[in-house]
């Protein structure tokens, strides 16, 4: 793939790293990497955001805003709050295009969840999905509750005629309990498509050079990894 839309079940769930370690996996691998932010949300002017957060663990990787918004609100209710121009699906898709001309791999990372509304008019990352005909990773969670949202998703992305490139937990305990051992399992059921990893909880806050090298083994082959199962 040259396009690779990143969504979520929801926020705070290990999006960004996850990100990062797709990207991480790719840069090991001598491929260019992009990583395109449409919009970026409660982060202040001179503030790292999450591009500059898979920078950091990734390694280098081209990174672009297209918007930035400070409060921590769904892209379009910032916008609008801000009093600046939301950011529509076909800059979304122009400026992928454009970064998917020089690099291997482009990763499109969404704002919370993949219908999320980008402007008023209900335009979401599942719009710019469509125009790139670009596959769609899910980050979802590992405890109660990831099942429902994990189908939602699943079937949004179906009923749009989105391919669903795999699941992803995005933030997997050291010691799982019952749910999250037993979603490991569900998942790929519920959400009709293949688990293409777990990325330990904590590993945004490990060192650079560790992040790189365990990174392989929390994705599976399909994204460059080695892990299986």
């Amino acid at each position: 793939m040259t396009v690779l839309v990143v969504t979520g079940t929801g926020t705070e769930i290990g999006k960004t790293v996850t990100t990062a370690a797709v990207a991480a996996v790719a840069l090991a691998a001598g491929r260019s990497v992009a990583v395109l932010k449409p919009a970026q949300t409660g982060v202040a002017p001179g503030e790292a955001g999450d591009v500059a957060e898979v920078t950091r663990l990734a390694g280098p990787v081209t990174g672009l805003e297209l918007a930035r918004y400070p409060e921590p609100l769904a892209p379009a209710t910032a916008a609008r709050r801000a009093g600046l121009a939301p950011v529509l699906p076909s800059e979304i898709a122009e400026a992928a295009e454009k970064l998917a001309a020089a690099h291997d791999l482009v990763l499109v990372e969404g704002a919370g969840g993949l219908l999320v509304r980008f402007d008023d008019a209900g335009a979401t990352l599942a719009d710019a999905a469509r125009l790139l005909g670009a596959p769609v990773l899910v980050v979802a969670p590992a405890g109660l509750g990831t099942l429902n949202s994990a189908a939602l998703t699943g079937e949004a992305l179906r009923t749009r005629g989105l391919t669903q490139e795999g699941v992803v937990v995005g933030s997997l305990p050291a010691e799982p309990g019952l749910a999250e051992r037993c979603n490991l399992t569900d998942l790929p059921t519920v959400a009709e498509a293949p688990l293409l990893g777990a990325v330990p909880e904590g590993a945004g806050v490990l060192a650079p050079d560790v992040f790189r090298a365990r990174a392989a083994s929390w994705l599976a082959p399909r994204l460059g990894g080695t892990r299986r199962g």
